[in-house]
């Protein structure tokens, strides 16, 4: 029990709503054992930090990191806590409102859930799809073969689409540059190939989707781009525009009320898989019939979703040894012409049809962005002193410098409000800040200039962020907003020519998504919010991707206009949360840490905050110790997905 006079009194460690739950499931059934309500309270304390379950054994051993607590709850939690989990009675009978399934006790609503996900992939891995005719000629001419490099590690783009093919669900894993969207790309345009020829006149029917409107529009404009570069009988075309998995599914603003609707599609995509909750993935698997195949993308070394889960970190556990069986292996040797058994294991069947890419083809730079994210994904000290030695070798951010734009550099600061960070807040956004001054949107310039320009200002802006790793605080988002409003001469709150917003709530009426950025600009002396329209999901549009895009007059404008007194959950955003970032990348990105130690701040933060950049990073971290020591700690969240995975349970 908490050591403390009241039970009840648990300010230290649980919210209100917590206690409350288990104060509910003792007017319900009461408990004579004090633990009992601590095990519930804890579960749904657990559940709002992104846990799907408490894992008692973590809890026996204390282990307060894995579990996402402070190491102050030692003193405050019985030794014995776990073992008393056996004898909790809320965990009786089909509809208990606990459920204990072997070391993890769960709110029933999250085992429902993970063992209908548990089920569906299953029952998709049972069922062996017909073989694509001629599959090693089409890779063949599909993907260009480096003979010279024959010897060295295999093409897993390649063996990702030969995967694939075989059954209803694959996943592709791998951090940024490694290809993921040039691999789906191909995988779509074999299908496409194949059905044409199996099944003439009949057209496959693809779906592209991601959790946010930002990484769906970004995962439509690479796809389009890439597919020209194909060869001319490969090329193909999408009928409907990636949407977020939210609008895919219909989901309105009470997702538990919306009615389950079968998708009808032959293939569905899912980008940025790696923030797909517990819950959008039970939905997904829910509405997608099982003759439907499923390709999720995403870097399972990513932050985990906001919400509780971590789903394609548990799906993908292991990837990185592959652990293919061996028939698995000889059939990979065949596509690949390569041995393989360096990657061979006693791997689940979903083990057989994951697959990581590991070359990272992002060069700018020089690759060292990319060099910096495997030192700090590898956790080995070795990398651990290597990324000290980096950062101590680093050049401080100085305005003489600055045309020089090295991959990485720091801009020391001991606090943000200095003329330091002023110049270089200025010179990372002068081209918007160029923008919003010379370029009036007025009545003398006809509408097109007028969406022209403002799709300028938004590109403009975009080329830069600032990521924090915390909300609050004096290095926190919500602080540094108002900051660096001031310190490039704009107001520090209310609307203005030249604000930058982030919706923070889906709006359904105004086909705006919870992460979408507009900025804010005078037109004909009016202030609108200018929304580039390809962050937006407009249904019907048809995008041809085997032909430029058409000049007619007729096609709607770059951006959409919204008036300020319609957007009633906003706020600015010259400096976003690194969770927020997740699903966008930026040509520059400044990472900046506060000078203490936080809860959030993991090595998958880190990670993450940095691969957001193509070309350059510029770190602002008062305190390096913080920065390393957050490389150091790892997030964990418990779940019983591994289950897949697991022998005895095949």
């Amino acid at each position: 029990m908490l050591n403390t006079k009241d039970t009840r009194d648990t300010n230290t460690l649980f919210s209100r709503f917590d206690t409350a739950f288990a104060d509910f499931l003792q007017d319900k059934e009461p408990s004579s054992d004090p633990n009992h309500l601590v095990l519930a309270s804890l579960v749904s304390h657990l559940y709002m930090k992104g846990h799907t379950c408490l894992d008692l054994s973590l809890l026996a051993a204390r282990d307060w990191d894995a579990l996402a607590l402070d190491a102050s709850v030692d003193k405050l939690i019985d030794k014995n806590l776990s073992q008393s989990a056996q004898t909790l009675r809320w965990t009786k009978g089909p509809s208990s409102p606990l459920v204990l399934d072997g070391h993890l006790l769960y709110l029933r609503k999250n085992w429902e859930a993970e063992q209908r996900i548990i089920d569906s992939i299953r029952r998709r891995l049972e069922i062996q799809c017909t073989e694509v005719s001629d599959l090693k000629q089409k890779l063949d001419e599909l993907f260009v073969l480096d003979q010279s490099n024959s010897q060295s590690e295999p093409d897993w783009q390649r063996l990702a689409c030969a995967v694939a093919t075989k059954k209803m669900v694959t996943l592709i894993t791998g951090g940024p540059g490694t290809g993921k969207t040039t691999t789906v790309t191909r995988l779509l345009s074999l299908l496409v190939t194949n059905s044409s020829e199996e099944h003439q006149p009949k057209k496959l029917r693809l779906a592209l989707t991601a959790p946010t409107g930002k990484a769906a529009a970004r995962l439509g404009a690479s796809l389009g781009i890439i597919v020209r570069t194909l060869p001319e009988k490969y090329r193909f075309e999408i009928t409907h525009k990636p949407v977020t998995l939210h609008k895919l599914l219909q989901l309105g603003t009470n997702d538990a009320e919306s009615k389950i609707r079968e998708l009808a599609y032959d293939v569905v995509v899912v980008d940025e898989a790696s923030m797909i909750s517990l819950h959008l993935m039970d939905r997904l698997l829910a509405s997608t019939p099982l003759n439907t195949r499923l390709i999720f993308l995403g870097d399972q070394d990513q932050l985990a979703s906001v919400e509780a889960g971590a789903v394609l970190g548990q799906l993908c556990l292991d990837a990185v040894k592959g652990n293919y069986s061996s028939t698995t292996i000889e059939w990979m040797r065949g596509i690949s012409q390569q041995d393989m058994s360096v990657w061979a294991g006693d791997g689940s069947p979903l083990a057989q049809q994951t697959v990581m890419l590991r070359k990272s083809h992002r060069v700018e730079g020089g690759g060292v962005i990319s060099q910096w994210a495997q030192m700090i994904n590898s956790g080995s000290d070795e990398d651990l002193n290597g990324l000290k030695t980096s950062w101590n070798q680093l050049n401080p951010w100085s305005a003489q410098a600055a045309s020089k734009f090295p991959p990485i550099d720091r801009l020391d600061l001991i606090k943000f409000k200095d003329n330091q960070a002023q110049l270089f807040l200025q010179n990372s956004w002068s081209r918007y800040l160029d923008l919003i001054k010379k370029n009036p949107l007025d009545t003398s310039k006809n509408e097109d200039y007028q969406h022209k320009l403002a799709k300028e200002i938004l590109d403009a802006f975009s080329e830069f962020q600032v990521l924090c790793a915390v909300r609050e605080g004096a290095w926190g988002v919500s602080t540094l907003n108002g900051v660096i409003a001031e310190l490039l001469g704009f107001k520090s709150e209310g609307w203005y020519h030249g604000r930058p917003v982030m919706v923070t709530e889906n709006n359904y009426h105004l086909d705006l998504r919870n992460g979408d950025i507009g900025i804010c600009l005078q037109k004909n002396g009016v202030l609108r919010v200018a929304f580039p329209r390809d962050s937006l999901d407009d249904v019907g549009s048809k995008i041809n991707v085997t032909a430029t895009q058409s000049g007619s007059s007729s096609a709607p404008g770059p951006v959409k206009w919204v008036l300020p007194s319609r957007l009633d959950a906003v706020e600015s955003v010259f400096a976003m949360t690194v969770h927020k970032s997740q699903g966008s990348e930026f040509n520059h990105v400044c990472l900046v840490l506060p000078p203490e130690r936080s809860a959030v701040l993991t090595k998958e933060l880190i990670y993450t905050g940095l691969t957001r950049a193509k070309k350059r990073v510029t770190w602002i971290v008062p305190n390096p110790s913080v920065l390393f020591k957050s490389i150091q700690t790892r997030l964990s969240r418990s779940g019983g997905l591994h289950a897949l995975h697991d022998k005895e349970k095949r």
